[in-house]
């Protein structure tokens, strides 16, 4: 029978009972880590995943901050440890900024942002006391570049970064890495229902910016050219480094949308310098 000791790594992932979050739940029961999976339903990872020695499924609603602290517990008390902490949990909001209620911003806050800091929160002290651990924040092609249709979900996955850079000096000095990786367009439901909030205001005046993006959100929905299961591989081969990277792109066009901000920002910086380099106290 497995103890707490003979499982190599064990996971923490929020948002796990689909999508990437339950992709990489999978690969890390088959490699044979034990997973704390978590969810707003904890009965839906139960049917999904079935009875497994290494697997706990919870039930975490990321926006309750006590909920966390209480979902770790129950981590430590089974398991003793979390190596590896997953941030998965967060869904989409598409509409043009002006189009997004003040309610619609602070819900997706509220699970983007404030509760991937809830779960971090409540897990770094033991990561600490160890002097070990991973912490995995999952952000977006969004967290690369914003866009039309999608300016105020971007905002969220730009505090990610933000946060994570932070995090990786922070932790650093004490033997914990910090990554954030940046997937692309993946197959998975994120387009769908449960994982896009669709602003129910819509403009005339965005119909050729975000209402174009309305539309092509359901043509590319589960035909997106990112495969989930390759990248769950690829989370595990980033556990396994000796020094993983602040960030992790995935997918080719997370690689593309990378090559062509930094090629933007070059130039417009260029285009600028004159003006920005002249509002300094003169030497």
């Amino acid at each position: 029978m497995n103890t707490p000791t003979t499982f190599k790594r064990v996971w923490m992932i929020t948002g796990a009972s689909r999508g990437i979050g339950a992709r990489i739940t999978e690969a890390a029961l088959a490699h044979g880590d034990a997973v704390v999976a978590t969810a707003r339903d904890a009965a839906v990872i139960e049917k999904r995943f079935g009875a497994q020695p290494g697997l706990l499924a919870v039930a975490l609603d990321v926006t309750d901050e006590a909920q966390a602290a209480q979902a770790t517990a129950t981590a430590l008390a089974r398991f003793g440890r979390i190596d590896v902490l997953v941030n998965n949990a967060g869904y989409g909001l598409l509409g043009a900024v002006e189009e997004a209620s003040a309610d619609e911003v602070r819900r997706l806050y509220d699970t983007n942002v404030f509760g991937l800091l809830n779960v971090t929160r409540a897990v770094l002290p033991q990561m600490r006391e160890r002097r070990s651990g991973h912490v995995i924040n999952i952000s977006s092609l969004g967290g690369v570049r914003s866009a039309a249709g999608f300016g105020v979900y971007c905002s969220t996955k730009f505090a990610v970064e933000g946060i994570t850079e932070a995090l990786h000096a922070e932790l650093a000095p004490l033997g914990i890495h910090a990554t954030v990786v940046e997937p692309g367009y993946f197959r998975t439901e994120f387009l769908e229902g449960q994982s896009l909030v669709t602003s129910p205001r819509e403009l005339a005046d965005y119909a050729a910016t975000a209402g174009a993006v309305r539309e092509r959100a359901k043509q590319i929905s589960l035909n997106q050219p990112g495969d989930p299961v390759r990248l769950a591989q690829a989370m595990l081969a980033l556990v396994d480094a000796q020094n993983p990277p602040l960030r992790l792109p995935m997918g080719t066009d997370t690689l593309q949308a990378i090559a062509d901000k930094h090629a933007f920002v070059e130039a417009e910086t260029a285009a600028w310098r004159g003006l920005a380099a002249s509002t300094d106290y003169p030497a």
